[in-house]
């Protein structure tokens, strides 16, 4: 069964780029991860498992569609393969950290498939602007669940 991610954590960075992950997810993601650029200017953070199976899907894809080679591009080029220390301890990239406003504070959230590191502010900012229409979602516009 693959991992499912929820909550919402806030570790901070250390001086190296380096942050908690938190304990719930450590045993899903202590053999290894991938972190990479994610929409909404966060960083997403994919079991390695769970980013090969996707970069398949990916790989299927028509390399003929522009807008097919783009997302590949900008996924495959900032994903940087990562394996936790023994203190559960992952480093970020300046690369990432800087596509992501990411300085000492940072947010955690559980996004199903993945966690996604976000800004503070950005998250705040998002989650303000996306309630009304979350609050607002029914059977007729999410008729798969």
């Amino acid at each position: 069964m693959a991992p499912v991610f929820f909550g919402t954590h806030t570790p901070k960075l250390d001086e190296k780029g380096r942050f908690f992950l938190p304990a719930k997810f450590r045993e899903e993601l202590g053999e290894g991860l991938v972190l990479t650029r994610g929409q909404d200017r966060c960083l997403a953070v994919y079991p390695m498992a769970t980013f090969v199976k996707k970069a398949e899907q990916m790989a299927s894809a028509p390399a003929t569609v522009r807008q097919v080679r783009n997302f590949q591009r900008m996924l495959a080029s900032s994903a940087s393969d990562e394996v936790p220390d023994k203190q559960g301890r992952v480093t970020i990239p300046i690369p990432l950290r800087e596509y992501a406003g990411l300085d000492k504070e940072i947010v955690v959230v559980g996004a199903m498939d993945r966690l996604e590191i976000w800004n503070p502010q950005a998250w705040q900012e998002y989650c303000n602007e996306q309630e009304p229409a979350f609050a607002e979602l029914n059977e007729e516009i999410l008729p798969i669940l």
